[in-house]
């Protein structure tokens, strides 16, 4: 029979790892967001309007980094190209790139799905009323599309929020991170961990949460 005495004292003792660790993570969050939306979203537009050769690099590119692990594509970016090319970079930064290069492929589909839904009329009218291909990019298919792909969104951009756990391999202060060193110091695995998994499931939530009511206010526009 197990005699396992549970200690959450310890755990309070060092919250400060877990409370700044969130924050960290959702550092890492909003800033592989806005990096990798941009890098989608280009890609996208790139894929559906220019021609086959640059289909062919952005589907390659896709198709590359969608079939290779996260966990590696951050040991390659991290030990791997500075060893290639003389840059230098810190941990964060690198795990930035990784998730937004990585996120960014994911997005590409989102987005060129939601550019081909588009309807043909709407483009044909643009153009009716002498809207130039880049007007009716900004104007007409950019907003719809938007609108066809924001609960994708949401879903890619909460995935995103729990794969920054994985930054804690580099050593990156986040929330998994810390925990980690609360359980190396402390020996309180399951305290812990238990502490741990409420704040991604709550954080997970408050993201969809909003994101989902960014929708519905969206929609009614």
């Amino acid at each position: 029979m197990l005699h396992y005495h549970f200690n959450f004292g310890l755990i309070w003792q060092h919250f400060d790892k877990l409370d700044w660790g969130l924050v960290v993570s959702l550092e890492l969050t909003l800033a592989a967001v806005a990096v990798s939306t941009v890098l989608g979203l280009a890609f996208a537009v790139a894929h559906v309007s220019g021609g086959r050769g640059v289909r062919a690099l952005v589907a390659g590119y896709v198709e590359c980094i969608r079939n290779i692990p996260l966990l590696l594509l951050v040991y390659l970016v991290f030990y791997g190209v500075p060893t290639i090319v003389n840059l230098q970079y810190s941990a964060m930064t690198s795990f930035i790139v990784t998730l937004s290069l990585y996120y960014a492929a994911y997005l590409v589909e989102v987005f060129r799905a939601g550019l081909l839904a588009v309807a043909r009329g709407m483009q044909d009218a643009g153009k009716a009323i002498g809207m130039t291909a880049w007007q009716r990019l900004v104007h007409v298919r950019l907003p719809i599309m938007f609108r066809i792909v924001l609960p994708s969104l949401s879903n890619t951009y909460v995935s995103l929020f729990k794969d920054t756990a994985i930054a804690s391999v580099l050593a990156v202060p986040e929330l998994t991170y810390g925990a980690q060193w609360i359980n190396n110091n402390t020996f309180r695995v399951i305290e812990v961990w238990s502490v741990a998994a409420p704040m991604y499931v709550v954080t997970g939530y408050a993201i969809l949460f909003l994101l989902r009511r960014f929708e519905r206010i969206y929609a009614m526009r």
